[in-house]
């Protein structure tokens, strides 16, 4: 499962003009979830980006985590994320989840986050979506639950 987390002031989500899910200060995550990811991974993946230390603490060092600040989530699903351009120029998906696997572990990740924090809120899986954001640092940490970067 691999994660882009974005530090944001606020982001939003639409699907055909509908906001499907808008947040303030927090964290903007897209997720991608493989062809080999478990419950596990979720997990992982949920616990590594609450607790991820990247916003400021009072001597302006990155050192407090969206748990510290009680601040906002929104998780978009992004199976793009498991593009594999390294041949050709057309990207190949071979390695990203079927949307029926991907969606139970987007959920999952979801429902735990939800566990852990209020208010989490989503894009809408599979739907062409529309993503703004405004990148607080800008911020952005690549996470992946096999740890290969």
């Amino acid at each position: 499962m691999r994660a882009v987390v974005q530090r944001v002031s606020r982001a939003r989500v639409t699907v055909g003009g509908e906001i499907t899910g808008e947040i303030g200060k927090g964290l903007l995550v897209l997720l991608g979830v493989s062809i080999r990811d478990t419950e596990k991974d979720a997990l992982y993946l949920v616990d590594k980006t609450l607790n991820l230390r990247i916003f400021e603490d009072a001597e302006d060092k990155m050192n407090l985590s969206l748990l510290d600040i009680k601040g906002q989530l929104l998780v978009v699903s992004q199976f793009t994320l498991f593009g594999d351009a390294t041949r050709g120029r057309r990207p190949s998906f071979i390695d990203a989840a079927p949307p029926e696997r991907a969606n139970h572990l987007y959920e999952a990740f979801v429902a735990e986050a939800g566990r852990q924090i209020d208010g989490v809120q989503t894009g809408r899986f599979q739907a062409m979506m529309n993503v703004e954001l405004v990148n607080d640092g800008p911020v952005t940490i690549l996470l992946d639950s096999e740890k290969t970067f």
